[in-house]
């Protein structure tokens, strides 16, 4: 596995000066048509997305790596549309959240009126960061992805200039789910090769009983703790 030092080393000649947060960016839309959506009831995320501190159910997890530029798709099933946060990668499935795949296919939230079901078919494209913005719920300073500090490295593999290393807040939270850690914020110069400074030591993974993220269980609709 690259150590944090190894992928600053490897990005440093192609990374470009960073961009005024101001100015929208543009990137290359990207459709799929003929893909097949599937639901997904717990949640996860191998690059260290904070289910504490967005909706997590409306997030996707694609076969492809989530976008540095804008890690925001929009879906559209059954003439609905749902705009979603990449935060996973997948095996090669399609896969989003149980409750946005249950809308997709009824119209209605899977906790209100559960439905079980396999693909639906469907298509996406890739969306502007802003339609998204329902999705963060707890993150200070509006559109900027929360992250775990101890766990950066997907941030690091994005160049400079992305929408991601301008716009993102590390918690000093050990795991993805919220259950261990501190909710406290920690600052970090991504360039430095030096690890994100927390009011308390990095990684410590003291029990976290205030920020719990509950899943919609498949197919019963019913809540439970992520575990």
């Amino acid at each position: 596995m690259l150590t944090l030092n190894a992928l600053l080393t490897l990005l440093a000649a192609s990374s470009a000066a960073g961009t005024p947060l101001a100015v929208k960016r543009s990137f290359s839309t990207r459709q799929g048509t003929g893909i097949s959506i599937t639901p997904h009831d717990k949640y996860s995320s191998s690059i260290g997305v904070l289910g504490c501190k967005i909706n997590v159910n409306r997030v996707a997890y694609w076969p492809m790596s989530p976008d540095c530029d804008s890690p925001c798709v929009t879906v559209t099933a059954n003439g609905r549309s749902v705009n979603l946060l990449q935060i996973d990668t997948s095996g090669g499935a399609y896969d989003i959240s149980y409750d946005a795949w249950n809308y997709l296919s009824t119209g209605s939230s899977a906790v209100d009126a559960p439905t079980a079901g396999g693909g639906i078919p469907a298509t996406w494209e890739r969306a502007d960061i802003s339609s998204c913005a329902d999705v963060f719920n707890g993150t200070a300073g509006g559109l900027k992805i929360p992250m775990s500090a101890p766990s950066p490295n997907w941030l690091v593999s994005c160049p400079a200039s992305s929408w991601a290393r301008q716009n993102y807040q590390l918690y000093n939270i050990y795991d993805a789910i919220c259950r261990h850690g501190y909710d406290e914020e920690c600052t970090w110069d991504p360039t430095s090769g030096i690890n994100p400074e927390c009011p308390h030591q990095l990684g410590s993974m003291p029990e976290l009983n205030s920020q719990p993220v509950w899943n919609i269980d498949y197919p019963s609709g019913t809540l439970s703790l992520a575990i």
